[in-house]
């Protein structure tokens, strides 16, 4: 396997992965879908995605002992992408069957959608990305894109709040991240031609940068 065109999948026991390997290999690359924490420190992009409930990821990120190199990698400034529940593990806690500890790495909260709402939020939406992201590049404004979810993020935060959708009366964080970090609620690998191109930025700016922030000033080579 030559790693140097190999991406990183951590599979904790959640589906959707073979969606997220496709997407990595229309890029150009190879995926590598891996439950061994060593590959995770070895990686130089990582992809976190996910379907499924929050107790049961914490659960099944901490039992295979992958919730610390996750934390390891990311503090590592190496780019890192979440999908949908890797999104959402990112937050402090999550309130999906009761309170659970989230990996804590950005500040807020995952809240179910109000009772007046239809539950789940499920189908084609658009998304308003605020300002210039890379990861957007050449992804027309306010993109459709594919959502699945009962569950959103909170936060007080606005400075981690790439993107924004809303939903009958709730506009909630659908896009979040800073500096190497990004994470989507939606499914970009289930979201045709600009979700593609969605995997594609992120590889391409952590391949040729070894950075997916806008305008970074740590611009290594990887």
């Amino acid at each position: 396997m030559n790693f140097d065109r190999t991406v990183t999948i951590v599979d904790y026991g959640a589906g959707n992965l073979r969606s997220v390997a496709r997407a990595v290999a229309h890029a150009g690359y190879e995926p590598f879908v891996t439950s061994e924490s060593r590959a995770i420190n070895d990686a130089w992009a990582l992809i976190v995605p996910g379907v499924g409930a929050a107790a049961d990821t914490m659960d099944n990120l901490r039992t295979r002992h992958l919730d610390v190199p996750i934390h390891n990698y990311i503090d590592s400034g190496r780019p890192f992408l979440g999908i949908c529940m890797g999104m959402q593990a990112l937050f402090e806690f999550s309130e999906e069957g009761g309170q659970h500890e989230c990996l804590g790495i950005l500040s807020g909260r995952v809240a179910r959608f109000p009772s007046e709402l239809t539950v789940p939020h499920i189908g084609w939406n658009t998304v308003h990305v605020d300002g210039d992201h890379p990861v957007f590049k050449d992804i027309p404004p306010d993109a459709y894109f594919y959502f699945v979810h009962s569950y959103h993020a909170e936060t007080e935060d606005q400075k981690i709040v790439i993107g924004t959708t809303d939903y009958e009366t709730r506009t909630f964080p659908s896009v979040v991240g800073r500096e190497n970090i990004i994470a989507t609620q939606f499914h970009p690998e289930k979201s045709g031609a600009n979700g593609l191109k969605l995997y594609a930025n992120f590889i391409q700016l952590a391949r040729e940068r070894g950075s997916i922030a806008p305008d970074s000033d740590e611009t290594r080579k990887i």
